[in-house]
């Protein structure tokens, strides 16, 4: 699912700082892969309509995902309070779990990525949904019958991780053939970045009405179901989807995954679109799941806020992600396509430099806090319906799921490592200290950011170019 803004920040899609930019990928060096294709009108377009209301099968798409959505929001929370409560788990444990749910995007992504563009991306999508509707299913009813225990928690939250990587690397790439007319992508993924920043909005405050209402085991149930509404909107569509193109027969010297791996990734170090997003992906979730972690600790430690206070923070903050989502094709109808990008990316990389300058009364500090990272949500929310809008374009459809999971690799690894080095910095140097020297290197991103092509282009088309 895409990046999005939330009381935690999950990893963006854009150069992200976030389901997380790590170091630079190093390739190693081989045989130049044949040129690949431009991207062209898919062979499905239809005649072109005003907007996508009239495209009954993304709009089924659409309505499955926002359903799984929110139900995903229900085990976020109620998978680590399953543990703190049933388990009674430490915080390393709790720990261990969210590290197990994303360790599978940096082991997997680029395998995935791989195999998925030999496939139909939907059937793949079926089959990693109705994964997790059943792996999910199981926590409720193990606990019900009194066989759940903790290493069976963890060992299911890490096959959930796996097909979640699954799904993600396919439905991106999917979104281009359910749509089928490209000068849709952008209002596509304006709509699928609305309804994740909703969920992040609102989806907490359900999930914890849920909890509450049925425990935490019992409430991954929603989940489970949501994923069941899902699977029944993807059997529902109707587009046909073309046929992966047939794979040379491989070498014995150059085993095909490994081959179709490394053309991925010289694809998109090598575009020159793609390799400046790719370069920024990791740092900016680095940037932004440090800077999370590092103000949970300045806030309880430093300033004494209570869990009530950095609760509404996050909330009121999180409508800046919902905002953007919501403004960027109209933004978009009246400006430059780069210069949105690189003012959106500036607010994004902006925001943290304000929180440890906030000082005075403690109203006025929360006031800071919560524009900072309200300005940094904001700025994300168009970046990342940007981001996604010139990969899919830039992309030729045999290498999206390969080029998604590059990217899914940089953000979570980037947002990975920006988690240890929040808590690390903040150890050594102290909370506050720690957050200057993160807010001024976010500045120093804007940079790249000005120096990139991406930042000149004047409409999106021009990626394909």
């Amino acid at each position: 699912m895409t990046a999005s803004t939330t009381s935690q920040p999950q990893p963006a899609s854009q150069p992200q700082p976030a389901s997380q930019p790590q170091p630079a990928l190093q390739l190693q060096p081989a045989p130049q892969p044949a040129p690949h294709p431009q991207p062209a009108p898919h062979p499905q377009t239809a005649p072109h309509s005003p907007s996508l209301r009239h495209n009954h099968d993304f709009l089924k798409f659409w309505s499955g995902e926002t359903v799984s959505l929110f139900g995903t929001q229900v085990t976020t929370l109620a998978l680590p309070l399953t543990a703190v409560t049933t388990f009674h788990a430490t915080a390393g444990q709790v720990g261990l779990l969210r590290f197990l749910q994303l360790v599978p995007y940096l082991l997997l992504a680029l395998l995935f990525g791989a195999l998925v563009d030999r496939m139909r991306r939907r059937r793949v999508m079926l089959v990693a949904n109705a994964a997790r509707m059943l792996l999910i299913g199981l926590i409720p009813l193990l606990s019900a019958t009194g066989h759940l225990t903790l290493v069976l928690l963890l060992t299911l939250a890490t096959a959930i991780g796996v097909f979640s990587v699954l799904y993600d690397v396919s439905w991106m790439a999917f979104v281009p053939t359910v749509v089928r007319d490209p000068r849709h992508l952008l209002e596509a993924n304006q709509k699928t970045g609305l309804t994740s920043s909703t969920a992040d909005v609102a989806g907490p405050g359900v999930a914890g009405a849920v909890i509450s209402a049925l425990t935490a085991p019992t409430a991954l149930a929603v989940d489970a179901f949501s994923y069941l509404v899902s699977l029944v909107t993807l059997l529902w569509i109707r587009t046909p989807e073309p046929r992966p193109e047939p794979r040379p027969a491989a070498k014995p010297d150059r085993p095909t995954i490994p081959t179709d791996v490394r053309d991925g990734l010289h694809f998109v170090f090598t575009h020159r679109i793609l390799r400046p997003l790719a370069l920024i992906a990791p740092f900016s979730n680095f940037i932004l799941v440090s800077v999370w972690t590092m103000f949970l600790l300045y806030a309880t430690r430093d300033r004494a806020l209570s869990p009530a206070q950095i609760g509404l923070i996050f909330s009121v903050s999180s409508l800046g992600g919902l905002l953007g989502a919501a403004l960027t094709r109209r933004v978009l109808a009246k400006h430059r396509f780069g210069h949105v990008y690189a003012i959106s990316s500036a607010a994004m990389f902006a925001g943290p430099i304000l929180i440890p300058l906030a000082v005075g009364p403690q109203a006025l500090r929360l006031a800071v806090f919560t524009a900072a990272f309200f300005i940094s949500y904001l700025g994300l929310g168009v970046v990342n319906i940007v981001a996604i809008s010139v990969r899919q374009i830039a992309t030729p459809a045999p290498l999206m799921g390969r080029m998604t999971a590059a990217f899914r690799t940089l953000l979570f690894g980037g947002g990975a490592l920006g988690g240890l080095a929040g808590g690390l910095l903040a150890g050594a140097l102290g909370a506050r200290t720690a957050l200057t020297a993160i807010g001024v290197a976010s500045l120093l991103m804007l940079i790249p950011v000005a120096l990139s092509p991406v930042s000149r282009l004047r409409e999106q088309s021009e990626a394909a170019a």
